[in-house]
């Protein structure tokens, strides 16, 4: 994972041994819909909630409401843990969680003026969700974007005694 804005992120140290290399990590997030947002509220509680979101290889992108609670914790405190998991029984578990630091991208909130920006995350959003190449800004949302400080994977389907017999 290159980052054209900083340093990479972490290396995962603990079970690396299931970990999802490169490749399957940027397969899964672009095939996954749903992410779960944690930011920190004003009491210091945690606030999580789910979100579609698009990977483009770099970062993640959240399309959020401007005047939600996710918005209003990013703005006072940008850091955020995300999460996106699949799977039914626990030898089928995988996922990735992403921590970083959410910042809002173009304008706020969205408008329908071209915005070379968010170009890339609007184009992949319509195709992941709308099936088209045509993002529509409702004026209520507004694109973040978490560059990873660390990335953590898990797939559990490569751990053999997981596996059923």
């Amino acid at each position: 994972m290159t980052q054209p804005n900083g340093p990479e992120p972490k290396e995962q140290r603990r079970g690396r041994k299931i970990a999802m290399t490169a490749q399957e990590r940027d397969e899964f997030l672009a095939g996954e819909h749903t992410c779960r947002v944690a930011t920190v509220g004003a009491d210091g509680r945690p606030h999580v909630g789910p979100l579609w979101f698009v990977w483009d290889g770099t970062a993640l992108w959240l399309n959020s409401i401007v005047k939600s609670q996710r918005w209003t914790d990013v703005i006072r405190d940008p850091r955020v843990s995300i999460v996106v998991d699949a799977g039914e029984q626990f030898h089928e578990l995988r996922g990735v969680e992403l921590l970083g630091r959410a910042e809002p991208v173009a304008d706020v909130p969205r408008g329908s003026d071209p915005d070379e920006q968010v170009a890339r995350p609007e184009l992949l959003f319509a195709r992941k969700y709308l099936g088209g190449d045509t993002f529509f800004a409702d004026g209520r949302h507004a694109w973040l974007r978490v560059v990873p400080e660390k990335v953590v994977s898990w797939d559990f389907r490569k751990n053999p005694l997981l596996q059923p017999s």
